[in-house]
């Protein structure tokens, strides 16, 4: 009785999330081009988000999927913590978009540390996967991450540098969820050690599906009727109207002359079929952020909707 119970209010508050994140089919899409057998579910990646007003993480994307057909689900998980905590959430909402939408599967994508979180729900629940594509994921973890860890480990110097990171990021993560009229847990260091190259690979281990098993290869393409895509940029600086711009060509030089999206070295991104690794994007502009100041002839939407065309050709 105490299950059954559990399970019902898990269901009811992952319903009331993915409730206001559904973004469905019009009476009347412009075409049906994207139009997959199964929903869609865009996961953001770490200081990510849902919707803040008019304002989506994946700008601009899940409009026009919906637009060209697609079921369309833009949960939100917290911006900030470990790659499992932030599974379990999903996993919640996943499970309720399956409940409301009587779908028997879904299509998973994920952006950034959204790779890791959609990552570990397909190993949670194969069976109710049709798809997981990674969008500049750090599968083998970020240099970025490994500075960034390594300095906050430095004898003396590191604790305080820990505890004020530590405090103005989770800050900055509740203002998000607050923004989003949600509160959610926090946790920057533990996100962050998720990212780290060997934690990831730790990860990898429980969670290998579609992962490559040589240095910069591809993974499987499909797994027990599940198919993996992924595909990433290799530019740092790509519009002078985009004032985060030059913050990721500062933390591309972590890795050391590497083809690399400012966040996300090339390599680390493969995962299952390797759709392109180069595009001329920044790791904001894979989500065609901010608010659409990305580079020249660049045209991110594009691509998720080419990809859930791709999906419904497969029968998904």
């Amino acid at each position: 009785m105490t299950t059954t119970l559990s399970a019902r209010v898990s269901l009811l508050l992952g319903s009331l999330i993915v409730s206001a994140a559904a973004i469905t089919v019009p009476a009347h899409a412009a075409t049906t081009y994207s139009q997959t057998k199964y929903p869609v579910v865009l996961v953001h990646g770490m200081s990510g988000f849902g919707n803040i007003g008019p304002v989506n993480y994946f700008y601009g994307v899940a409009s026009d999927l919906s637009n060209n057909g697609a079921k369309v689900y833009t949960p939100v998980v917290s911006g900030f913590q470990s790659s499992e905590y932030r599974g379990e959430q999903l996993l919640t909402q996943v499970n309720s978009i399956l409940a409301l939408s009587g779908a028997k599967k879904v299509n998973l994508i994920g952006h950034s540390h959204g790779s890791h979180t959609i990552r570990y729900v397909n190993g949670m629940i194969p069976a109710k996967i049709a798809s997981v594509t990674t969008v500049g994921g750090p599968n083998k973890g970020s240099a970025v991450a490994d500075l960034i860890t390594s300095a906050t480990s430095l004898p003396v110097v590191g604790s305080p540098v820990a505890g004020l990171l530590s405090s103005v990021v989770n800050g900055f993560g509740q203002l998000i969820g607050l923004g989003q009229g949600q509160k959610l847990s926090q946790d920057s260091l533990a996100a962050l050690a998720s990212l780290t190259t060997a934690d990831s690979a730790a990860f990898t281990k429980k969670f290998p599906a579609g992962m490559p098993t040589t240095s910069c290869g591809e993974g499987a393409y499909s797994q027990n009727g599940t198919l993996y895509y992924s595909w990433s940029g290799t530019s740092n600086l790509t519009n002078i109207l985009d004032p985060l711009d030059g913050g990721l060509a500062l933390t591309g030089l972590a890795f050391l002359g590497a083809d690399n999206d400012g966040l996300v070295e090339r390599c680390s991104s493969h995962f299952g079929k390797v759709l392109r690794d180069n595009y001329a994007q920044n790791h904001l502009d894979e989500v065609n952020q901010i608010l659409g100041a990305v580079g020249l002839f660049q045209d991110p939407v594009s691509l998720y909707r080419i990809h859930a065309n791709r999906l419904k050709v497969a029968g998904q």
